[in-house]
């Protein structure tokens, strides 16, 4: 019974908006050498383990957070009715309802923190001190001393525990399948005064914590030399005199978002329409769904290494899309590619299968249902899988730091090289500017599909 949930939740999500390296940065601003509040714990800084922590969690709760939601949402109120009739008391019915309730949901959210933190890079690059990780060794071996077959044996190694966790979410799906039911009723807590009191100031806190790291990013970006001259500039904007790419990195990002959420939403609905529309062999539609579920279980480092080795060799056929803008939407696309899948799977599900039957009777192709009918209904979901698609465009690392060419800087990995060369500052405000773009887009996927389902 919080009161503003969709302002908390609003909040909680910022994190998505930003690259994984700008909660690290700011940790470096509070908690670093020279940290707004390290001087409140003895000077001792939070490099190593700690800050890595830390920033993994600032960067991963949204995504944890959506999937709890998911979960909790569809609890059945009648099991919270007849626990209470039976005379099960509040922890009773937490740990006997709630939790096995929830227990895909939370296998779920592990597994995709998992996925992401293992194959990060920039958290333990910004704060991890002599704190070394798989990815930033494959980062150091392929980036740094050009080791091509090294970084392929430790992507290898990467992608291993991330496929097992991929199998275990699987797993927890079959056995969570026989709890839904078709007659289930949505639960309502009853008020609370001390549970919600306490719970709100706790949801409250992790928001603030979430908008005090946006902030002081904000403020590192403002000020002119953070301690020492706390005026503020614009200096740090001036990206054309930092090494990152200048201005460009933000255009060349934004392009390839826009490029990558056309074309991803059409590829993902298209493949989805395939594997659940068409009479198309069995078998066959069942490959094509595991094989777009595939890239969610391979980390972006592993993924942009092996599109750089294959597309580098000349005898692939599709060499001439190497060092171009081609490949960064190739792989920005097949690494995002299982999400809006299943989006659109959902999306179509949520259709009568009577609509082809219907065009078939008038003698209307599939094509044209597909263009005419299916397309336009689900034109919502189409707008939250092209914003999806266009967030994620904007602040990937791993899947394009091995691609992208010298005259095609991203803004992102613009961050990454910023914060190589010692210019923290400029890398915050490159960060906020990334955050700020996709701020825009996303209200502006929220009234586009806002108006197309009063439409509807």
């Amino acid at each position: 019974n919080l009161k503003l949930k969709g302002l908390l939740a609003a909040i909680s999500s910022a994190p998505l908006l930003v690259p994984s390296l700008l909660p690290a940065l700011a940790l470096v601003y509070l908690f670093g050498a020279k940290g707004l509040i390290t001087p409140l714990f003895g000077g001792k800084t939070i490099y190593g383990a700690p800050g890595v922590f830390v920033a993994d969690l600032v960067a991963t709760f949204p995504h944890a957070l959506v999937l709890l939601r998911t979960a909790l949402s569809a609890a059945d109120g009648r099991l919270y009715e007849q626990a209470e009739i039976l005379g099960a008391g509040p922890w009773r019915t937490f740990w006997r309802v709630t939790l096995p309730g929830a227990r895909h949901g939370l296998v779920a959210a592990a597994v995709v923190v998992f996925a992401l933190v293992i194959a990060d890079v920039g958290a333990p690059k910004v704060v991890g001190g002599d704190f070394d990780v798989l990815a930033l060794e494959i980062y150091k071996q392929v980036l740094g001393q050009q080791n091509f077959p090294l970084g392929a044996v430790a992507s290898l190694l990467l992608l291993a525990p991330s496929l097992v966790a991929v199998v275990v979410e699987r797993l927890a799906a079959r056995r969570q399948a026989a709890l839904v039911s078709s007659k289930a009723q949505p639960f309502r807590p009853k008020p609370d005064l001390g549970r919600d009191l306490a719970l709100g100031a706790g949801a409250l806190a992790i928001a603030g914590a979430i908008i005090g790291v946006i902030a002081v990013c904000q403020l590192a970006a403002l000020v002119r030399l953070w301690p020492y001259d706390l005026s503020l500039s614009l200096v740090h904007y001036d990206f054309d005199r930092f090494d990152g790419g200048g201005w460009s990195a933000i255009v060349n990002s934004v392009e390839l978002g826009l490029v990558t959420a056309a074309i991803g939403a059409v590829l993902t609905f298209t493949g989805a329409y395939l594997s659940e529309r068409t009479p198309a062999f069995a078998p066959l539609r069942l490959a094509l769904s595991g094989l777009a579920l595939i890239p969610a279980g391979v980390p972006g480092l592993a993924l942009g290494l092996a599109y750089a080795l294959a597309f580098n060799d000349p005898a692939n056929p599709l060499h001439g899309i190497y060092g171009g803008f081609g490949i960064l939407v190739a792989v920005t696309v097949i690494h995002f590619y299982a999400v809006p899948h299943l989006a659109s799977v959902s999306a179509l599900k949520a259709l009568d299968r009577e609509f082809e039957a219907a065009g078939a009777a008038l003698g209307k192709s599939r094509f044209l249902v597909l263009t005419r009918v299916l397309t336009p209904l689900s034109a919502p979901a189409l707008v939250e899988i092209a914003a999806y698609l266009f967030v994620n465009a904007m602040t990937t690392v791993s899947a394009v730091v091995f691609l992208y060419p010298p005259d095609v800087k991203l803004a992102a990995v613009a961050v990454l090289n910023m914060d190589d060369a010692g210019d923290i500052a400029p890398a915050a405000a490159m960060g906020m500017m990334i955050f700020y773009v996709n701020l825009i887009a996303r209200l502006v996927s929220v009234m586009v599909g806002g108006r197309w389902r009063r439409r509807l």
